[in-house]
């Protein structure tokens, strides 16, 4: 849902260091103010920014939105950026490899939406931040400078974890692994039914399997260490470790991963899974709703599991996904801008996006939930599992530095047999030393 095609970085970046005004803005002698948001069509669908956008021009008469969504928004945005021709609202997160977010924060080019949290929600008579749920902004996500700033909005949030076939493991009688040792003990049983134990739709996806092993190895401590690029962390034994562990994960994968591990067949994989081809694979709840229409094996059922703990009993950390909404720092219509992203957090916007599956970051709306989405949110109510949101500091753009290319892309490779763990290891330390000195 997350990924798309690359975007030239030099590209990208010279859209940033453009100043221009984006199209529309007031309407000549109508007051009328036309409100451009581009989104992300991504699992959710598009329907409900419809619905939300007809229900936001309803009680605002003197506002025209105009929605711009696609699943490959950014390639879609970025020609009128660079011309200088900005959208108002953008619903994009970050970790898709096109970077289109990560790229305006290394530029200082967003917006800062800290005055929107104190914004009392249109219609209703509390503000946003005092409808959020705690820990959700003021984390790398929201506040990616470290500060009390928060220039990304969390729209919608969902549990990441290991995803997998409930009937099929009732049906082998067999239990989900608590444990590494009997996560790989399952993978050699599988494997003599022709089953892999592991398997991805892209690279990029590894991002919340990443996320909690560091934590779940190391605790939250080690975890803010390799995302704030501490000197030489991935030399320590932690980070050793978590190579070892997925080194080794990776050689139980579905042969047929890498072949459709790209925009255009990872779906391929993920049906892997409704085919009872490949046991787990790390995903998000939108999911559910992506496949919906696909095939799947007799008794198919959701599950999902968070990964194995590193330590018998030890904590274990669910990767909190988060969709974000921004405002380009050179967007005509600001203000019009942060009131449209505060009705966002309405209790009306919030049941038309609950619909599709879209769950914001709202006390008590989990409480509301149905079936499948009901069991996927009730694993933060485990005591044993904690949630982890945030992914790695912004620093000043480094010239051939991506570290999440490093850190996830390089799992081709090491299916593949093309790279070893110790090329990987010294590739993450070298982009990450690169990375502290320029945030130095």
């Amino acid at each position: 849902m997350r990924r798309s095609l690359a975007l030239a970085g030099t590209a990208v970046t010279a859209l940033c260091l453009l100043v221009g005004c984006s199209s529309g803005g007031d309407d000549a002698g109508s007051g009328r103010t036309t409100l451009k948001v581009a989104a992300l069509e991504g699992g959710y669908g598009r329907a409900m920014y419809s619905e939300v956008i007809k229900a936001y021009e309803a009680s605002h008469p003197d506002v025209d939105v105009q929605l711009q969504i696609s699943k490959s928004i950014e390639d879609e945005i970025t020609p009128n950026m660079k011309a200088g021709k900005y959208p108002d609202v953008v619903v994009l997160g970050q970790g898709r490899k096109a970077a289109l977010p990560e790229t305006l924060i290394k530029d200082k080019a967003l917006e800062d939406l800290t005055p929107v949290l104190k914004t009392q929600v249109p219609g209703e008579d509390r503000t946003v931040g005092d409808k959020l749920t705690d820990g959700i902004v003021g984390n790398l996500n929201t506040n990616p400078y470290g500060t009390d700033q928060t220039y990304l909005m969390p729209l919608y949030y969902a549990p990441t974890g290991l995803f997998y076939n409930q009937g099929l493991f009732m049906e082998q009688g067999w239990q989900v692994p608590a444990t590494w040792d009997e996560m790989f003990e399952l993978g050699d049983k599988a494997k003599k039914q022709g089953i892999a134990l592991f398997t991805y739709p892209t690279s990029g996806y590894l991002d919340s399997y990443f996320y909690a092993l560091l934590a779940d190895i190391g605790g939250e401590q080690f975890y803010t260490d390799v995302m704030t690029y501490k000197k030489d962390v991935w030399k320590t034994a932690n980070a050793k470790k978590a190579l070892d562990i997925t080194t080794r994960l990776l050689s139980y994968a579905a042969p047929t991963t890498v072949g459709y591990a790209n925009e255009q067949d990872f779906t391929k994989n993920q049906q892997s899974i409704l085919d009872n081809k490949a046991l787990f694979m790390p995903n998000g709840t939108w999911i559910t709703g992506e496949m919906a229409d696909a095939p799947r094996a007799k008794g198919f059922a959701w599950g999902l599991t968070p990964l194995p703990a590193a330590t018998e009993g030890g904590k274990r950390y669910l990767t909190t996904s988060v969709e974000s909404a921004w405002v380009p720092g050179a967007a005509r219509n600001k203000d019009a801008a942060k009131d449209f992203i505060a009705y966002l957090y309405s209790d009306k916007a919030a049941e038309i996006f609950a619909k599709s599956n879209a769950i914001q970051p709202i006390e008590g709306i989990a409480n509301s939930l149905t079936g499948e989405s009901a069991e996927f949110y009730k694993l933060y109510e485990d005591p044993s599992v904690s949630a982890l949101v945030g992914g790695f500091a912004s620093t000043a753009p480094v010239e051939g530095v991506d570290i999440k290319a490093t850190l996830f892309d390089t799992a081709n490779s090491i299916i593949s047999g093309d790279t070893t763990e110790a090329k990987w290891q010294s590739a993450l330390n070298e982009a990450s030393e690169k990375l502290r000195q320029a945030g130095d």
